[in-house]
């Protein structure tokens, strides 16, 4: 029988995630010859022996990769045969090659390490820290590439006998699983008080921690990516103790469930949703809570009837849900909008007066990752932020660029991303900037990401906003900066994920950016190609009475409309609001425009409605309003309020008079929202290109749900990166590899 020689180059998530043994078994399974080795970028196979084998080597190579693996780029090509070979074997990497080998997320537990973990005659039964290639940490225990136990925080862990056996065999599901251990050889628990006393170790340890949630007690545990802070969310009490403690009145919870069934009595759920809840990502997902849904305490997610639940992720969680009986809190650790607290030390000094016990393991998280978020609209999934299970993140653009590029992305909700190889690759979340420690982890992460690739940058890429830290950041550096506007960013980041090589009409609609002309902008509609971009329409602009201020404190937006609409006449209605004296100042600060730049954000006339329709208090967190307006809104309300749209602009001010005459909150929202779909859809009417919709508003579920079934035309939103501004930096990216 005649026989041929292969040689396949593949490029893809093919490194650290089991490609090599899997290549290695199908070639023992088709009696193939030959070599795999990892590359640079990526892997090399040859393989030998008859022309059918080799076609039913191929089909399996595409259709059974490993869970985690991804091919982006392969080719084949012929090569002389060898003839005296008679083995498949699997070559040493040469270490100094890696540097571009991809760093990958770290994963949840894989449904086989569940089969063990609860498997009495199993050696890791009941083993905290059970992983395999499939499955457990790798960004957050990684110092450097090549992802090789010695560069991981698994390296004082020497493995067992056991261990190493399972680590050396092709065979095995945990051949070259870094964090392989067992608890002979792994990591171990403690169980503290915050005055550092030891309680219980181990499985103990994980028994008294559920004792300590059952009993009121607001406890941490050391997760994958980060601290949690845990109480029982079915106790209204201790859950309004954690909401003082933290300072947070109203922002929404995740809650942690043990299982999809659980989820079932609380939410309403989708096929797409079960789907994403269950899926390895194990990211939290926002569902809409069950008016029958009792017993989880209101106070979890006040004035909104979204939920953010995940299931458990790590083998830690799982056992501890083998010993709960109630749905638990199981939100970030940190101080108000700072980065999760990767290390006990951290907690005790600036958490001590909110944690009462923390369960702590031995094994250093080297790089901290939140919980990622997101929503599904249909069956299309919307990403809210990217971090654990989701980023790093990684794909292939079709770029024959060779520069090494950074793009250093906005101020909120900031991300980074390189460009290198033809491959954009995404941080995971890192925050708003306006923080010490999230700009410390800013610049830690750009380190971080420089170290694993051998990086040094020939562009830095960032916002056109000249006081953005990312912008005086790049300043700083001896590297070309190009400056890209913030919107057409976002435009150029979902063009990017689609391939769209043409002109489009994107919708930017967002809190805030720095336009061409020094106003803020929000409420963009852009004619964009990777070229340029031309605005075709806005809302008409109006005064931020007090700046940034105003962002908390939503009804002075309320008052800066309603004074350009009505003049004089608003004063009677904004007295419900305003004290006379304060309101006196105010109207003074908005005649003389002291400290009132000009807006046109899309975010603050939302607020301005929330303000409308009953919200009461000061904006707390991103996105209140939106969620406030999501819970009032009524499908059976099919009317809209009369906008104009005249040349550029979109005259809205007429709409709050008529909402002034409403006496319904739920009229106000639902026809506000039905406005905005028909905005959209006139202007559609007048372009005849491929819709692009991204920027923060569009996380409004109930804005996005109507839109999919009331506009006609395919609408392109991210799905594989953040909708919001964790995306601008692939945007930027994307508009650098124009240039």
């Amino acid at each position: 029988m005649a026989k041929a020689r292969i040689f396949y180059r593949i490029e893809g998530i093919v490194q650290g995630v089991g490609f090599r043994p899997f290549v290695y078994v199908l070639a023992l399974r088709y009696a193939l010859s030959g070599v795999v080795f990892n590359n640079a970028s990526g892997v090399f196979i040859e393989v030998q022996g008859s022309e059918a084998a080799l076609n039913t080597f191929e089909k399996a190579l595409f259709n059974e990769l490993p869970p985690l693996a991804r091919i982006d780029f392969w080719e084949k090509k012929r090569l002389l045969l060898h003839e005296n070979e008679t083995a498949f074997v699997i070559a040493p990497s040469d270490a100094g090659m890696q540097k571009s080998s991809l760093v990958l997320p770290d994963m949840s537990l894989c449904e086989e390490c569940l089969k063990e973990l609860n498997d009495p005659n199993n050696r890791r039964y009941g083993y905290f820290f059970i992983n395999c290639t499939h499955c457990g940490p790798r960004y957050s225990i990684i110092h450097t590439v090549p992802y090789d136990r010695v560069s991981t925080s698994m390296a004082p862990f020497q493995m067992c006998e056991a261990c190493e056996k399972e680590y050396r065999d092709p065979t095995d599901r945990r051949y070259h699983a870094q964090p392989i251990s067992c608890a002979k050889c792994g990591p171990t628990l403690s169980l503290r008080s915050m005055q550092g006393e030891t309680l219980a170790t181990n499985e103990e340890a994980i028994v008294r921690l559920a004792e300590l949630i059952h009993a009121g007690h607001i406890v941490a545990m050391k997760g994958m990516g980060g601290f949690h802070l845990i109480c029982d969310a079915t106790d209204d009490r201790v859950v309004l103790k954690l909401r003082e403690r933290k300072h947070r009145p109203s922002k929404p919870f995740a809650v942690m469930v043990k299982d999809v069934e659980s989820v079932q009595t609380m939410c309403v759920m989708s096929e797409a949703e079960s789907k994403g809840l269950r899926s390895q990502l194990r990211p939290i997902v926002l569902l809409k809570r069950k008016e029958s849904a009792s017993t989880l305490s209101l106070h979890v997610a006040p004035f909104t009837d979204r939920i953010g639940i995940f299931l458990p992720y790590t083998p830690l969680h799982v056992l501890l849900f083998q010993h709960l009986h109630v749905p638990i809190i199981a939100t970030s650790a940190n101080r108000s909008g700072e980065p999760i607290i990767p290390d006990s030390q951290t907690l005790v000094e600036k958490l001590s007066n909110v944690v009462e016990y923390y369960l702590d393991y031995n094994r250093e998280i080297v790089h901290r990752s939140d919980d990622s978020v997101m929503q599904f609209i249909g069956d299309k999934m919307l990403l809210m932020r990217a971090s654990r299970g989701i980023a790093p993140h990684s794909f292939r653009v079709n770029s024959s660029d060779h520069r090494a590029i950074l793009a250093v992305g906005a101020h909120q909700k900031n991300a980074i991303a390189l460009y290198l190889n033809h491959q954009i690759i995404v941080s995971p979340y890192i925050g708003d900037l306006d923080n010490v420690a999230s700009y410390m982890l800013f610049e830690e992460m750009i380190a971080s990401f420089e170290r694993f690739y051998g990086f040094v940058p020939e562009l830095i890429v960032g916002d056109l906003h000249p006081q953005y830290p990312s912008t005086l950041w790049a300043k700083k550096r001896s590297v070309p900066f190009l400056q890209v506007q913030h919107h057409y960013a976002h435009v150029l980041s979902v063009m990017c994920e689609y391939g769209l090589n043409e002109k489009v009409l994107g919708f930017t609609w967002d809190g805030t950016g720095y336009g061409d002309d020094g106003v803020i902008w929000g409420s963009e509609c852009m004619i964009c190609d990777k070229q340029g971009y031309e605005r075709v329409a806005s809302l008409e602009p109006f005064l931020l009475l007090g700046g940034d201020a105003s962002v908390k404190e939503s009804k002075r937006i309320l008052a800066s409309m309603l004074w350009q609409a009505m003049g004089d006449r608003a004063d009677d209605v904004l007295l419900r609001y305003f004290d006379e004296a304060s309101l006196k100042t105010l109207k003074h600060a908005y005649t003389k425009k002291i400290n009132a730049p000009l807006c046109s954000s899309m975010g603050r006339l939302f607020d301005a409605v929330a303000v409308l329709c009953g919200m009461q208090s000061d904006i707390s967190y991103d996105g209140q309003s939106g969620l406030w307006l999501e819970s009032l809104y009524d499908e059976t309300v099919l009317e809209a309020y009369a906008v104009e749209i005249d040349a550029q602009t979109i005259r809205f001010l007429p709409m709050l008079e008529a909402m002034l005459q409403e006496n319904e909150p739920r009229l106000i929202a639902s026809k506000f929202i039905n406005s905005l779909v028909r905005i959209i859809d006139e202007i559609i009417q007048r372009y005849p290109l491929k819709i692009v919709l991204c920027g923060g508003v569009f996380q409004n579920r109930t804005l996005m749900e109507q839109l999919v079934s009331k506009v006609s035309k395919p609408l392109y939103f991210p799905q594989k990166i953040a909708i919001n501004d964790g995306g601008i930096c692939v945007g930027q990216l994307y508009k650098a590899l124009q240039s």
